[in-house]
C-alpha cells in the first residue's frame, strides 16, 4: 500500500485537508516530487511530468501515510476528488501514477495524481506555470487566520 503526494488542496491549511484526510492518516510530511510542474489549472493545480522538457521542474507537497485501516476507503475518497476512474478512462481528469518522491527520509515510492493526457496538453499550450512548484506560496492558504491579538503601547 503506497502513500499518497498531495501538492494543492489536499496540504494542510488548504480546504480540502481537514475535509479529506483528517482523522485517515497516520502521517503527513513533507516532501518533493522531481520531473515535474505545477499549472494553476481551472480551479484546481495539476501536475504535469515533464517529459518533454529539461527534468529540472520540482513539486512541492506532502507525503501523506493513510491509516492501515482506512487505506482502501481513502484511496476510493481520493479517486473520487480527482475524477480518477481507473486505468485509460476517457472520463479521467487525473491520473493515479506510482511515481518517486524525496523526503527528508529519503525516496519513497507514493501514488501522485498527475493531469490525464488531454487536460496536460491544454495546460502546455495554454496554462500558467506555478513558480517554484509550491501551491500554498502562489495564495494564502484557504483556512481562516486568527485575528492578530491587540498591541499595547
Amino acid at each position: 500500500m503506497l502513500p499518497f503526494f498531495v501538492y494543492g488542496t489536499l496540504r494542510p491549511g488548504e480546504h480540502n485537508h481537514d475535509r479529506f484526510l483528517r482523522g485517515r492518516t497516520c502521517a503527513e510530511e513533507p516532501a518533493r516530487l522531481p520531473g515535474a510542474v505545477l499549472y494553476d489549472g481551472p480551479g484546481y493545480p495539476y501536475v504535469i511530468e515533464d517529459v518533454d522538457g529539461d527534468g529540472d521542474g520540482t513539486v512541492l507537497g506532502e507525503l501523506v501515510t493513510a491509516s492501515p485501516d482506512g487505506y482502501h476507503e481513502l484511496s476510493a475518497v481520493l479517486d473520487e476528488l480527482e475524477d480518477y476512474f481507473g486505468p485509460d478512462d476517457p472520463r479521467n481528469v487525473y491520473v493515479r501514477v506510482a511515481r518517486d518522491v524525496e523526503t527528508a527520509r529519503g525516496s519513497v515510492t507514493a501514488w501522485v495524481y498527475v493531469a490525464a493526457d488531454v487536460m496536460a496538453r491544454e495546460l502546455r499550450a495554454r496554462g500558467t506555470v506555478i513558480p517554484g512548484g509550491d501551491w500554498t506560496a502562489r495564495k494564502a492558504p484557504t483556512r481562516p487566520q486568527a485575528p492578530a491579538a491587540p498591541r499595547t503601547p
